[in-house]
């Protein structure tokens, strides 16, 4: 798809330099090869393939050609009930038109579709400048989405109160891990379109600053501020992913411990009273025991007296 901006939309495949007068920003989403061509030869700029839009070298992703710059970032253009997958986008800034190439639709570059449609023609250079503050936005939105994420899991694993259910309990902490393992890939993800949000806007201002303005430099100067912030943010919240996911392991490797400490005391306090019971049981005929009135009785006691005495040392000890 091929939309201009402002004004009525441009006939795709007829497109004319004429057409391109009068507009600022060319918007190609998910663009065919006949709509790529048709760009090219009405503004004379070359539309970055997908192979392009997938490099990760740096020299690759910034570029200068014809006084054209030539920009690419792998950005996170869903919301926050879709999946955080990056989607390459593509930009090429000139003094004349701003070319954006995008293969998935996203809500920042529908707001400024509409901004542009109501308000005067801005120029190729504002538009990319209210590009990166809208996809700005819309990254800080999503971490916020994050941060309320783990506000929820750390509730959920720090939550007052006595800890009952203990399976049920290990089943919620292990899919709080695997939540917490998900939000961290996705602010690795975030992190890095982030960078790449601040390499174009420092890219921007030092190579286009003759035709910017100060006002735009002053934008940009601030949309890298901003980038800066929210990266130093992401890190908190992948620190703190790492210290929930940390909790959620000693909770549970605490919980199995106490387990194993109550099977560990029940084993040995069971030890003497079935010694003496098999030593009772084994019915010889010297055994004296068996002659007397209350024997019985005394084996009982025996064997009550010979559970409680290993039950009183743990508790002496403060092992339980």
């Amino acid at each position: 798809m091929l939309n201009t901006y402002p004004g009525a939309p441009a006939q795709g495949l007829s497109l004319s330099r004429r057409d391109l007068a009068d507009r600022s920003w060319v918007d190609l989403v998910c663009p065919t090869e006949a709509e790529r061509a048709a760009f090219e030869r009405a503004s004379g700029l070359g539309v970055p393939s997908n192979n392009d839009l997938g490099e990760i070298e740096a020299t690759s992703r910034l570029k200068i050609r014809n006084d054209a710059l030539y920009m690419t970032a792998p950005l996170i253009l869903a919301e926050e009930n879709e999946p955080w997958l990056p989607t390459p986008v593509g930009f090429v800034l000139s003094r004349q038109l701003l070319m954006t190439v995008r293969l998935a639709t996203s809500a920042a570059f529908d707001t400024v579709a509409k901004e542009m449609s109501a308000a005067p023609n801005p120029g190729p250079a504002a538009v990319f400048v209210r590009l990166l503050e809208e996809l700005i936005d819309h990254t800080a939105d999503l971490l916020e989405a994050a941060g309320r994420d783990l506000d929820e899991a750390s509730h959920a694993i720090f939550q007052p109160g006595q800890r009952k259910h203990l399976s049920r309990e290990t089943v919620l902490l292990r899919r709080l891990m695997i939540s917490t393992g998900r939000t961290s890939e996705r602010m690795a993800r975030i992190q890095y379109a982030l960078v790449c949000l601040d390499r174009m806007a420092k890219f921007t201002t030092d190579r286009a600053h003759d035709w910017l303005g100060p006002d735009l430099a002053a934008r940009l100067q601030s949309i890298s501020s901003d980038a800066v912030s929210l990266v130093h943010y992401c890190e908190g919240l992948v620190s703190r992913v790492q210290l929930l996911q940390d909790a959620a392991v000693g909770i549970i490797s605490s919980d199995q411990n106490d387990v194993i400490k109550v099977l560990t005391i029940a084993s040995v306090i069971g030890i003497p009273p079935v010694l003496i019971a098999g030593i009772y049981g084994m019915n010889f005929k010297n055994i004296h025991e068996y002659d007397w009135a209350w024997g019985y009785q005394w084996a009982l006691a025996l064997i009550v007296v010979s559970a409680l005495l290993p039950l009183l040392w743990f508790k002496w000890k403060n092992w339980i």
